[in-house]
């Protein structure tokens, strides 16, 4: 018997959207100021429906701020209830970074997020004229892993023309 009550309740879940439409329009035939003020509410708690998501968002770059380097792996043990969620964060992140100071890579299906700090000594160090190599044995105190790592972070900075000669550089 709970189980046919939870399975209606489900279908019910899914045809919420519906069968509001049909309330408000039932209730339209007979009163419209009470299907007016129903909407109106229903617009309302739909919009509030979007704020913990835009504060969830907030909540993750603020963590992931902490560190020099953090992988999506050790982001989701902080939210495990949300894994899909940080992953969509860390992708929006990721496309929309051009004007950020921090950088978030994508590498061996991982997001790899580096702190301002540590995006500026990449820099220091590639502008010096290191190597791969030789990136990759300064930047190892960081904790970074792999020299994919390193070519993932010259690769997102150059498609974001932020890794620009400090010579040339307005920055002074």
């Amino acid at each position: 018997m709970v189980n046919k009550f939870v399975i209606v309740l489900k279908k019910i879940g899914r045809a919420w959207f519906i069968l509001l439409v049909l309330a408000i329009i039932i209730v339209a035939f007979y009163n419209y100021i009470a299907a007016i003020v129903l909407t109106s509410i229903t617009l309302v708690l739909f919009l509030l429906s979007y704020i913990p998501s835009l504060f969830f968002k907030s909540k993750v770059l603020h963590y992931i701020k902490k560190f020099y380097r953090i992988k999506d792996s050790d982001v989701i043990k902080k939210f495990p209830k949300n894994q899909e969620k940080v992953k969509n964060i860390l992708f929006e992140l990721a496309q929309d970074q051009e004007k950020k100071d921090w950088l978030i890579v994508f590498v061996d299906n991982h997001y790899i997020f580096y702190h301002k700090d540590a995006v500026e000594k990449y820099k220091n160090f590639y502008h010096k004229g290191l190597g791969e190599k030789k990136l990759f044995e300064v930047l190892t105190k960081i904790d970074i892993e792999t020299r994919a790592e390193i070519k993932a972070i010259e690769t997102t900075l150059k498609a974001q023309n932020r890794l620009d000669d400090p010579l040339t550089s307005s920055h002074a």
